[in-house]
Protein backbone atom coordinates (compact mmCIF):
# COMPACT_ATOMS: atom_id res chain seq x y z
CA UNK A 1 0.00 0.00 0.00
CA UNK A 2 1.73 3.15 -0.99
CA UNK A 3 -0.62 5.86 -0.31
CA UNK A 4 1.75 6.87 2.60
CA UNK A 5 2.93 10.24 3.70
CA UNK A 6 6.19 11.20 5.48
CA UNK A 7 5.25 13.89 7.71
CA UNK A 8 3.67 13.13 11.08
CA UNK A 9 3.25 16.45 12.00
CA UNK A 10 0.96 17.51 9.50
CA UNK A 11 -1.65 14.04 9.42
CA UNK A 12 -5.09 14.70 9.27
CA UNK A 13 -7.26 12.15 11.57
CA UNK A 14 -10.48 11.03 10.70
CA UNK A 15 -13.82 11.98 11.72
CA UNK A 16 -13.98 8.96 13.50
CA UNK A 17 -10.24 8.54 15.28
CA UNK A 18 -11.72 8.39 18.58
CA UNK A 19 -13.70 5.71 17.87
CA UNK A 20 -10.39 3.88 16.44
CA UNK A 21 -8.46 4.62 19.45
CA UNK A 22 -10.83 2.81 21.89
CA UNK A 23 -11.25 0.02 19.63
CA UNK A 24 -7.13 -0.68 20.16
CA UNK A 25 -6.55 0.59 16.20
CA UNK A 26 -2.86 0.29 15.10
CA UNK A 27 -2.69 3.47 12.72
CA UNK A 28 -0.74 4.31 9.92
CA UNK A 29 -0.13 7.24 7.82
CA UNK A 30 -2.37 7.15 4.22
CA UNK A 31 -2.39 9.89 1.47
CA UNK A 32 -1.51 12.74 4.54
CA UNK A 33 -4.71 10.89 6.93
CA UNK A 34 -4.15 8.62 9.99
CA UNK A 35 -6.17 5.79 9.25
CA UNK A 36 -6.42 2.48 10.92
CA UNK A 37 -4.09 0.03 9.59
CA UNK A 38 -5.78 -3.01 11.59
CA UNK A 39 -7.08 -3.42 15.38
CA UNK A 40 -6.08 -5.30 18.37
CA UNK A 41 -9.19 -8.39 17.92
CA UNK A 42 -7.92 -10.58 15.72
CA UNK A 43 -5.76 -8.71 13.14
CA UNK A 44 -5.76 -8.55 9.47
CA UNK A 45 -6.90 -12.20 8.73
CA UNK A 46 -10.11 -11.73 11.30
CA UNK A 47 -10.69 -9.22 9.83
CA UNK A 48 -10.29 -10.07 5.91
CA UNK A 49 -12.15 -13.17 7.01
CA UNK A 50 -14.89 -11.19 8.56
CA UNK A 51 -15.26 -9.77 5.17
CA UNK A 52 -15.49 -12.82 2.95
CA UNK A 53 -17.95 -14.73 5.16
CA UNK A 54 -20.35 -11.98 7.37
CA UNK A 55 -19.88 -8.37 7.13
CA UNK A 56 -17.22 -6.18 7.94
CA UNK A 57 -16.82 -1.96 7.97
CA UNK A 58 -14.41 0.21 7.22
CA UNK A 59 -13.46 3.83 7.45
CA UNK A 60 -12.07 5.10 4.04
CA UNK A 61 -12.48 9.17 5.26
CA UNK A 62 -9.23 9.80 3.74
CA UNK A 63 -10.36 9.21 0.22
CA UNK A 64 -11.10 12.76 -1.28
CA UNK A 65 -13.98 14.77 -2.53
CA UNK A 66 -14.45 17.17 -5.43
CA UNK A 67 -17.94 18.51 -5.95
CA UNK A 68 -18.04 19.79 -9.67
CA UNK A 69 -21.26 21.90 -10.70
CA UNK A 70 -22.85 24.13 -12.27
CA UNK A 71 -24.22 23.91 -16.20
CA UNK A 72 -22.19 21.76 -18.09
CA UNK A 73 -20.57 19.45 -15.73
CA UNK A 74 -21.05 16.48 -17.44
CA UNK A 75 -19.61 17.41 -20.39
CA UNK A 76 -16.47 19.81 -18.95
CA UNK A 77 -15.90 16.40 -17.04
CA UNK A 78 -16.05 14.43 -20.13
CA UNK A 79 -13.28 16.09 -22.17
CA UNK A 80 -10.73 15.38 -19.60
CA UNK A 81 -11.48 12.24 -17.84
CA UNK A 82 -11.30 8.74 -19.72
CA UNK A 83 -14.97 7.12 -19.29
CA UNK A 84 -17.81 7.82 -21.63
CA UNK A 85 -19.45 9.98 -18.89
CA UNK A 86 -22.82 10.48 -21.07
CA UNK A 87 -23.41 6.63 -20.68
CA UNK A 88 -23.82 7.48 -16.81
CA UNK A 89 -27.86 8.11 -15.88
CA UNK A 90 -28.33 10.24 -12.86
CA UNK A 91 -27.88 8.09 -9.47
CA UNK A 92 -24.97 6.22 -11.10
CA UNK A 93 -21.70 5.86 -9.57
CA UNK A 94 -18.68 5.48 -12.36
CA UNK A 95 -15.21 3.96 -12.17
CA UNK A 96 -13.11 6.53 -14.31
CA UNK A 97 -9.13 7.17 -14.54
CA UNK A 98 -7.71 10.59 -14.81
CA UNK A 99 -4.79 10.47 -17.26
CA UNK A 100 -1.37 12.73 -18.53
CA UNK A 101 -0.66 13.85 -21.64
CA UNK A 102 1.37 10.86 -21.89
CA UNK A 103 -1.13 8.23 -21.05
CA UNK A 104 -0.06 8.11 -17.20
CA UNK A 105 -2.36 7.64 -14.93
CA UNK A 106 -2.55 10.79 -12.47
CA UNK A 107 -5.51 8.40 -10.15
CA UNK A 108 -8.34 6.55 -10.81
CA UNK A 109 -11.67 7.56 -9.20
CA UNK A 110 -15.42 7.11 -8.74
CA UNK A 111 -17.79 9.72 -10.60
CA UNK A 112 -21.15 10.44 -8.55
CA UNK A 113 -23.43 11.56 -10.63
CA UNK A 114 -26.49 13.50 -9.20
CA UNK A 115 -27.10 15.12 -12.38
CA UNK A 116 -25.77 16.73 -15.89
CA UNK A 117 -24.87 19.86 -13.60
CA UNK A 118 -23.89 18.18 -10.52
CA UNK A 119 -20.87 15.60 -9.70
CA UNK A 120 -19.08 14.45 -7.22
CA UNK A 121 -15.67 12.81 -7.81
CA UNK A 122 -13.60 10.48 -5.16
CA UNK A 123 -10.12 10.51 -6.05
CA UNK A 124 -7.73 8.43 -4.01
CA UNK A 125 -6.60 10.83 -0.49
CA UNK A 126 -3.16 11.43 -1.67
CA UNK A 127 -4.16 12.42 -5.50
CA UNK A 128 -7.42 14.90 -4.19
CA UNK A 129 -5.66 18.36 -4.63
CA UNK A 130 -3.85 17.23 -7.69
CA UNK A 131 -6.86 15.78 -9.39
CA UNK A 132 -8.84 19.48 -8.39
CA UNK A 133 -5.82 21.11 -9.44
CA UNK A 134 -5.92 19.58 -12.96
CA UNK A 135 -9.69 20.39 -13.12
CA UNK A 136 -9.05 23.69 -11.75
CA UNK A 137 -6.69 24.83 -14.70
CA UNK A 138 -9.28 23.93 -18.22
CA UNK A 139 -12.19 25.48 -16.03
CA UNK A 140 -14.42 26.69 -17.79
CA UNK A 141 -16.76 30.00 -16.98
CA UNK A 142 -20.01 28.58 -15.06
CA UNK A 143 -18.72 25.41 -13.40
CA UNK A 144 -17.67 25.29 -10.03
CA UNK A 145 -14.96 23.05 -8.25
CA UNK A 146 -15.32 22.61 -4.82
CA UNK A 147 -12.48 20.59 -3.03
CA UNK A 148 -14.49 19.24 -0.16
CA UNK A 149 -11.81 16.66 1.24
CA UNK A 150 -12.62 17.45 4.79
CA UNK A 151 -16.17 17.94 4.79
CA UNK A 152 -17.46 14.08 3.94
CA UNK A 153 -16.67 10.56 5.73
CA UNK A 154 -16.84 7.79 4.32
CA UNK A 155 -17.92 3.89 5.78
CA UNK A 156 -18.01 0.69 3.89
CA UNK A 157 -19.95 -1.90 4.91
CA UNK A 158 -18.74 -4.73 2.57
CA UNK A 159 -19.79 -8.72 3.25
CA UNK A 160 -22.87 -11.55 2.94
CA UNK A 161 -24.75 -9.64 5.50
CA UNK A 162 -24.10 -6.07 4.67
CA UNK A 163 -27.86 -5.81 3.00
CA UNK A 164 -29.86 -7.16 5.66
CA UNK A 165 -27.77 -4.81 8.79
CA UNK A 166 -28.88 -1.69 6.60
CA UNK A 167 -32.16 -2.62 6.19
CA UNK A 168 -32.75 -3.05 9.89
CA UNK A 169 -31.02 0.92 10.44
CA UNK A 170 -33.83 1.58 7.54
CA UNK A 171 -30.94 2.48 5.28
CA UNK A 172 -31.51 1.81 1.08
CA UNK A 173 -29.81 -0.84 -0.43
CA UNK A 174 -29.62 0.15 -4.09
CA UNK A 175 -30.08 -3.01 -6.24
CA UNK A 176 -28.26 -2.03 -9.09
CA UNK A 177 -24.32 -2.10 -8.89
CA UNK A 178 -22.54 1.00 -9.05
CA UNK A 179 -25.50 3.06 -8.24
CA UNK A 180 -26.77 5.07 -5.59
CA UNK A 181 -29.49 7.34 -3.49
CA UNK A 182 -29.79 9.69 -1.05
CA UNK A 183 -31.40 8.94 2.62
CA UNK A 184 -32.40 10.38 6.19
CA UNK A 185 -30.87 8.74 9.08
CA UNK A 186 -30.96 10.31 12.38
CA UNK A 187 -30.57 14.14 11.77
CA UNK A 188 -27.95 13.34 9.27
CA UNK A 189 -28.24 12.19 5.54
CA UNK A 190 -26.66 9.51 3.70
CA UNK A 191 -25.52 9.32 0.47
CA UNK A 192 -25.71 4.67 -0.23
CA UNK A 193 -23.60 3.22 -3.33
CA UNK A 194 -23.77 -0.11 -4.09
CA UNK A 195 -20.04 -0.35 -4.27
CA UNK A 196 -16.75 -1.84 -2.41
CA UNK A 197 -13.15 -2.52 -3.25
CA UNK A 198 -13.23 -6.27 -1.36
CA UNK A 199 -15.23 -8.17 -4.25
CA UNK A 200 -18.26 -8.73 -1.82
CA UNK A 201 -21.42 -7.49 -2.17
CA UNK A 202 -21.49 -4.44 0.07
CA UNK A 203 -22.43 -0.59 -0.14
CA UNK A 204 -20.40 2.50 0.30
CA UNK A 205 -22.05 5.57 2.89
CA UNK A 206 -21.21 9.17 2.00
CA UNK A 207 -21.58 10.96 5.29
CA UNK A 208 -21.04 14.50 6.34
CA UNK A 209 -18.31 14.44 8.56
CA UNK A 210 -20.55 15.79 11.60
CA UNK A 211 -22.37 12.78 11.20
CA UNK A 212 -20.37 10.32 11.00
CA UNK A 213 -19.84 9.08 14.63
CA UNK A 214 -24.14 8.28 14.39
CA UNK A 215 -23.97 6.23 11.34
CA UNK A 216 -21.04 4.29 12.52
CA UNK A 217 -22.30 3.25 16.02
CA UNK A 218 -25.52 2.31 14.58
CA UNK A 219 -23.80 -0.13 12.30
CA UNK A 220 -21.63 -1.66 15.32
CA UNK A 221 -24.48 -1.61 17.76
CA UNK A 222 -27.08 -3.17 15.09
CA UNK A 223 -24.28 -5.35 13.44
CA UNK A 224 -23.48 -7.53 16.29
CA UNK A 225 -25.61 -10.08 15.47
CA UNK A 226 -24.22 -10.50 12.06
CA UNK A 227 -20.61 -10.94 13.91
CA UNK A 228 -19.67 -7.01 12.05
CA UNK A 229 -15.97 -6.51 12.76
CA UNK A 230 -14.13 -3.10 12.37
CA UNK A 231 -11.98 -3.45 9.62
CA UNK A 232 -8.31 -1.52 8.87
CA UNK A 233 -6.38 -0.97 5.99
CA UNK A 234 -4.49 -3.64 5.28
CA UNK A 235 -7.40 -6.23 5.24
CA UNK A 236 -8.67 -3.81 2.54
CA UNK A 237 -5.48 -4.12 0.80
CA UNK A 238 -5.64 -8.12 0.84
CA UNK A 239 -9.20 -8.30 0.09
CA UNK A 240 -8.63 -5.68 -3.20
CA UNK A 241 -5.53 -7.51 -4.02
CA UNK A 242 -7.28 -11.13 -4.21
CA UNK A 243 -9.91 -9.12 -6.91
CA UNK A 244 -6.84 -8.32 -8.45
CA UNK A 245 -8.40 -4.18 -8.05
CA UNK A 246 -5.46 -1.86 -8.94
CA UNK A 247 -4.32 0.01 -6.44
CA UNK A 248 -2.82 3.70 -7.81
CA UNK A 249 0.80 4.02 -7.21
CA UNK A 250 0.88 0.18 -7.55
CA UNK A 251 -0.80 -1.04 -10.72
CA UNK A 252 -1.75 2.47 -11.94
CA UNK A 253 0.45 5.38 -11.72
CA UNK A 254 2.40 8.26 -14.66
CA UNK A 255 4.52 4.86 -15.52
CA UNK A 256 1.60 2.34 -15.79
CA UNK A 257 -0.90 3.20 -18.46
CA UNK A 258 -4.76 1.81 -18.37
CA UNK A 259 -3.71 -0.02 -21.53
CA UNK A 260 -0.73 -2.24 -19.29
CA UNK A 261 -2.95 -2.46 -16.81
CA UNK A 262 -5.81 -4.02 -17.72
CA UNK A 263 -7.82 -0.82 -17.19
CA UNK A 264 -8.76 -0.62 -21.04
CA UNK A 265 -12.46 -0.95 -19.85
CA UNK A 266 -12.54 1.93 -18.07
CA UNK A 267 -11.53 4.19 -21.13
CA UNK A 268 -14.07 5.29 -23.63
CA UNK A 269 -11.92 4.45 -26.68
CA UNK A 270 -14.95 6.10 -28.96
CA UNK A 271 -14.66 9.96 -27.42
CA UNK A 272 -13.62 12.67 -29.13
CA UNK A 273 -11.10 13.66 -26.31
CA UNK A 274 -10.13 12.89 -22.90
CA UNK A 275 -6.64 13.56 -21.28
CA UNK A 276 -4.13 11.74 -22.92
CA UNK A 277 -5.95 9.88 -25.85
CA UNK A 278 -3.61 10.12 -28.25
CA UNK A 279 -0.79 8.36 -26.38
CA UNK A 280 -2.88 5.54 -25.17
CA UNK A 281 -4.77 4.90 -28.86
CA UNK A 282 -1.05 4.60 -29.79
CA UNK A 283 -0.13 2.24 -27.13
CA UNK A 284 -3.15 0.22 -27.99
CA UNK A 285 -2.67 -0.05 -31.78
CA UNK A 286 1.06 -1.00 -31.43
CA UNK A 287 0.49 -2.88 -28.08
CA UNK A 288 1.90 -2.20 -25.01
CA UNK A 289 5.36 -3.81 -23.77
CA UNK A 290 3.78 -4.67 -20.67
CA UNK A 291 1.34 -6.49 -19.40
CA UNK A 292 -0.42 -7.38 -15.81
CA UNK A 293 -1.04 -10.52 -14.63
CA UNK A 294 -1.38 -12.62 -11.44
CA UNK A 295 1.02 -14.83 -9.77
CA UNK A 296 0.13 -17.07 -7.54
CA UNK A 297 2.85 -19.01 -5.29
CA UNK A 298 3.31 -22.57 -5.97
CA UNK A 299 6.25 -22.84 -3.28
CA UNK A 300 6.84 -21.66 0.40
CA UNK A 301 6.88 -17.98 0.60
CA UNK A 302 4.84 -14.79 -0.31
CA UNK A 303 5.60 -12.23 -2.70
CA UNK A 304 5.64 -8.44 -1.93
CA UNK A 305 5.90 -5.57 -4.34
CA UNK A 306 8.94 -4.97 -6.19
CA UNK A 307 10.21 -8.17 -6.82
CA UNK A 308 11.98 -9.37 -9.91
CA UNK A 309 10.08 -12.00 -11.56
CA UNK A 310 11.80 -14.29 -13.65
CA UNK A 311 12.01 -17.48 -16.23
CA UNK A 312 14.99 -19.16 -15.73
CA UNK A 313 17.75 -16.82 -15.90
CA UNK A 314 15.86 -14.11 -17.94
CA UNK A 315 14.13 -11.53 -15.90
CA UNK A 316 10.30 -10.86 -17.22
CA UNK A 317 8.86 -8.20 -15.07
CA UNK A 318 8.42 -7.29 -11.70
CA UNK A 319 5.61 -7.24 -9.31
CA UNK A 320 3.24 -4.43 -7.98
CA UNK A 321 1.72 -5.94 -5.23
CA UNK A 322 2.51 -9.01 -2.84
CA UNK A 323 0.85 -10.69 -0.19
CA UNK A 324 -0.40 -13.77 1.58
CA UNK A 325 -3.89 -14.30 0.36
CA UNK A 326 -6.02 -15.31 3.26
CA UNK A 327 -9.05 -17.10 1.74
CA UNK A 328 -6.88 -18.75 -0.77
CA UNK A 329 -3.88 -19.84 1.71
CA UNK A 330 -0.62 -18.96 -0.70
CA UNK A 331 1.34 -16.56 -1.82
CA UNK A 332 -0.25 -14.07 -4.59
CA UNK A 333 0.75 -11.05 -6.72
CA UNK A 334 0.19 -8.74 -9.45
CA UNK A 335 2.85 -7.94 -11.87
CA UNK A 336 3.78 -6.44 -15.16
CA UNK A 337 5.49 -8.77 -17.29
CA UNK A 338 7.15 -8.84 -20.90
CA UNK A 339 4.41 -9.55 -23.63
CA UNK A 340 7.58 -10.38 -25.48
CA UNK A 341 5.54 -13.35 -28.10
CA UNK A 342 8.67 -15.23 -27.79
CA UNK A 343 8.24 -15.54 -23.74
CA UNK A 344 4.45 -16.83 -24.83
CA UNK A 345 3.45 -15.97 -21.36
CA UNK A 346 -0.05 -17.08 -20.14
CA UNK A 347 -2.33 -18.41 -17.62
CA UNK A 348 -0.41 -21.35 -16.74
CA UNK A 349 3.12 -20.62 -17.12
CA UNK A 350 5.45 -21.22 -14.99
CA UNK A 351 8.07 -18.11 -13.18
CA UNK A 352 9.62 -17.82 -10.59
CA UNK A 353 9.64 -14.77 -8.40
CA UNK A 354 13.36 -13.16 -6.48
CA UNK A 355 12.22 -12.88 -2.78
CA UNK A 356 14.89 -12.32 -0.44
CA UNK A 357 17.99 -13.46 -2.23
CA UNK A 358 15.55 -16.95 -3.25
CA UNK A 359 13.61 -17.91 -5.67
CA UNK A 360 9.84 -18.56 -5.06
CA UNK A 361 7.98 -20.84 -7.35
CA UNK A 362 4.44 -19.44 -9.41
CA UNK A 363 2.44 -19.54 -11.70
CA UNK A 364 0.69 -17.00 -13.83
CA UNK A 365 -3.12 -16.93 -13.35
CA UNK A 366 -5.66 -13.66 -14.93
CA UNK A 367 -7.35 -12.33 -11.67
CA UNK A 368 -9.37 -12.18 -9.93
CA UNK A 369 -7.83 -14.66 -7.55
CA UNK A 370 -11.17 -15.53 -5.76
CA UNK A 371 -14.54 -15.09 -7.13
CA UNK A 372 -15.93 -11.55 -7.19
CA UNK A 373 -19.52 -11.28 -5.45
CA UNK A 374 -19.63 -8.02 -6.40
CA UNK A 375 -22.89 -8.14 -8.57
CA UNK A 376 -24.35 -10.66 -6.63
Amino acid sequence: MTETSTSPTDLVNSPLHDRHVALGAKFAPFGGWTMPLEYADGGVISEHTAVRERVGLFDVSHLGKVMVSGSGTIDFLNRCLTRNLERAGDGDALYTLCCDDNGGVVDDLIVYRFSADKVLLVPNAANNAGVASRLIQVQPEGIEIDNQHHDWAILAVQGPASQGLLERLGLPTPEKFMSFTEAKFGGTTVLVCRSGYTGEHGYELVVPSEGAGEVWDALVSEGSSDGIVPCGLAARDTLRLEMGYPLHGNELSAEISPVQARAGWAVGWKKDEFWGKDALVAEKEAGPEWKLWGLEATGRGVPRADMTVFVGDKPVGVTTSGSFSPTKKVGIALALLDTDEELGLEPGSEVEIEVRNRRLAAKVVKPPFVEAKTKS
